[in-house]
């Protein structure tokens, strides 16, 4: 028998069911629950610009190791006990990643660099072996990729040797290296570019990935709000702080599911070239909406804590910049999937805009109020838009 017919862990392309996230992915994703968790805490507990630079880093770097893994697992059948074992162990490093999050800039950056690059080089490895022998386009695509995480590898395991704004710069580069990779079709001496055209993923999986790391999101806000709201004491103001961050969190949810999430699977699935599409949609588009989110929650803790403060700027832009950066992050991922950006966002944004001009002489949870408002607004919009007479939603 030949290598090509005893090892095949690649999914069955084109059979039923051969789409569908499996409930070992759905396992896996916990991991990332305490991920989201542990980024929120961490920007929270050191809400400084310096603060949000290392948390933003550890948001780009958590998202860019979940992203990966579910562009693998789009190929590789996580029914096959090789690829089950695979995702069981970056389980693991993913759990020892997670845990790291706080102390990342202090005692654990090496702990955090090394599961990181684990978890990167060697699932792209063995993506890469698994696509030996059954398809040479994606074997040499992967090989690539393997080869750009194993250079910015480099620049994480020193950073974990470095200090400070040291470690910072460092890892900075490292992923300034990675975020380059798919943008520059992983281009690599003597192995050439990877061709979008050979990139046949599966728009309905990758879809219901991203949908599900966004409720993975979303669910952290919701857990935000009801653990802070139990730990104080009850009034008129924490009820109503508590039904503004809910009612914004489903805001958040109807702007993302009601017309995005859909849409895009059924584009992606007839695209002629459904990876070019994906890697803007998915790869790149989703960072504002999973960081708007973050912020979001982050806000929420703040209008429970300080909701009487005026004034103070940082805090501030964390309730107008958290609804802000999920508009953008949908403007982008809609408009990629439709071909139009939807007007309701771009009015969004604008509002929101205007309201950063008048919100330091107004009190926090009254931002809160009318950043909810802004949602609730574009998503009346939207939906009025897209299933009434209406016209006018999108724009070129």
């Amino acid at each position: 028998m030949t290598g090509k017919s005893k090892r095949n862990w690649l999914r069955a392309k084109g059979s039923p069911g051969s789409s569908r996230v499996t409930f070992l992915e759905l396992f896996f994703d916990l991991v990332f629950v305490f991920s989201i968790s542990q980024l929120s805490h961490a920007l929270a507990a050191h809400y400084t610009p310096l603060g949000a630079a290392e948390a933003g880093l550890m948001t780009f770097a958590v998202w860019w190791v979940w992203i990966f893994t579910a562009w693998a697992t789009n190929w590789l059948d996580p029914d096959k006990m090789p690829v089950r074992i695979m995702l069981v162990v970056l389980m693991l490093l993913g759990l020892v990643l997670s845990a790291s999050i706080p102390e990342a800039f202090a005692d654990k950056g090496l702990l955090f660099a090394g599961a990181y690059v684990l978890m990167q080089v060697g699932r792209s490895l063995f993506t890469t072996y698994a696509f030996k022998d059954r398809s040479a386009s994606n074997w040499r695509n992967f090989l690539r990729i393997s080869t750009w995480f194993i250079v910015s590898g480099v620049f994480w395991i020193v950073g974990g040797f470095l200090e400070h704004e040291a470690r910072l710069i460092a890892w900075v580069i490292a992923l300034a290296i990675e975020y380059a990779g798919p943008a520059s079709s992983f281009a690599v001496p003597g192995l050439g570019k990877s061709n979008a055209t050979e990139w046949d993923v599966s728009g309905a999986h990758m879809a219901e990935r991203c949908a599900l790391f966004v409720i993975i999101c979303l669910g952290e806000a919701v857990l935000v709000s009801g653990r802070t709201f139990s730990e104080m004491p009850f009034s008129k103001l924490t009820a109503v702080v508590f039904f503004t961050g809910f009612i914004g969190t489903v805001a958040m949810w109807w702007l993302y599911f009601r017309f995005g999430h859909e849409r895009a699977a059924h584009r992606i699935e007839h695209e002629e070239t459904p990876g070019s599409l994906a890697r803007q949609a998915f790869t790149y588009a989703h960072i504002p909406i999973l960081a708007g989110i973050i912020v979001h929650a982050v806000a929420v803790e703040f209008m429970f804590s300080h909701p009487h403060e005026t004034g103070n700027l940082g805090v501030m832009a964390s309730v107008l910049g958290g609804s802000g950066l999920f508009l953008a992050g949908n403007l982008w991922f809609k408009g990629a999937t439709s071909g139009r950006l939807p007007l309701s966002h771009l009015a969004g944004l604008v509002l929101l805009i205007l309201l950063a001009f008048v919100a330091l002489f107004i009190e926090l949870y009254l931002a809160g109020i009318l950043a909810t408002l802004v949602l609730i607004f574009v998503a009346a919009w939207e939906y009025r838009s897209l299933t009434g007479p209406a016209v006018g939603e999108t724009v070129h």
